[in-house]
């Protein structure tokens, strides 16, 4: 697996990979392809998989720091890209083939006390984000594209894969929750 041959480092403010992280890497070096954007990048840690695997990367997040951090882990491991600071898809140009999303997915109610998670908080049912998300992808896409979304059996997954026809194609158990990864294509 790419993922574990990456050097990432950690940085102030920015969320540090995890196992949700090392999930979607798996989904990411099988489905992504072509133009990717990886929404909310954070490390950068899943984007620079999905350009080892010579997809043509950028790097988005809401979070200044966050995108310098991706360009500073995405030099380090060797691969380039375009950094955007962007809210969602506020400050995105063009089409993409995958979309590659590890949103904030944890109720707010259920964020441990840990300052490390407070960026996984998505809201009183923690699909604030996400859902906003799902509104907007579908501009941002080319026809026929791959959406790779992490979501949590505690924000209710079970509803997009009923309602979007989404697929789970990765799943795991940690801690408190299921964690899966939905993919969503065209």
């Amino acid at each position: 697996m790419i993922y574990d041959d990456l050097t990432i480092r950690d940085c102030s403010d920015v969320y540090r990979p995890r196992e949700d992280t090392k999930l979607m890497a798996k989904a990411v070096e099988e489905h992504a392809f072509g133009r990717v954007l990886d929404m909310g990048t954070g490390t950068g840690a899943l984007g620079i998989v999905a350009a080892k695997n010579l997809c043509d990367v950028t790097f988005a997040d809401k979070s200044a720091s966050a995108v310098e951090c991706a360009k500073s882990n995405a030099e380090l491991n060797g691969v380039p890209g375009k950094f955007v600071v962007s809210d969602l898809f506020a400050s995105i140009r063009g089409r993409f083939d995958t979309v590659i999303f590890n949103p904030p997915y944890l109720l707010s109610s259920s964020v441990p006390s840990d300052p490390g998670l407070a960026q996984l908080e998505g809201g009183a049912h923690g699909r604030e984000i996400i859902d906003r998300f799902l509104d907007e992808y579908a501009l941002h896409v080319e026809p026929k594209h791959k959406v790779l979304l992490l979501e949590s059996s505690l924000n209710g997954y079970e509803h997009d894969v009923a309602k979007l026809g989404a697929k789970v194609i990765g799943k795991a158990h940690y801690f408190f929750e299921d964690l899966v990864v939905l993919l969503l294509e065209q």
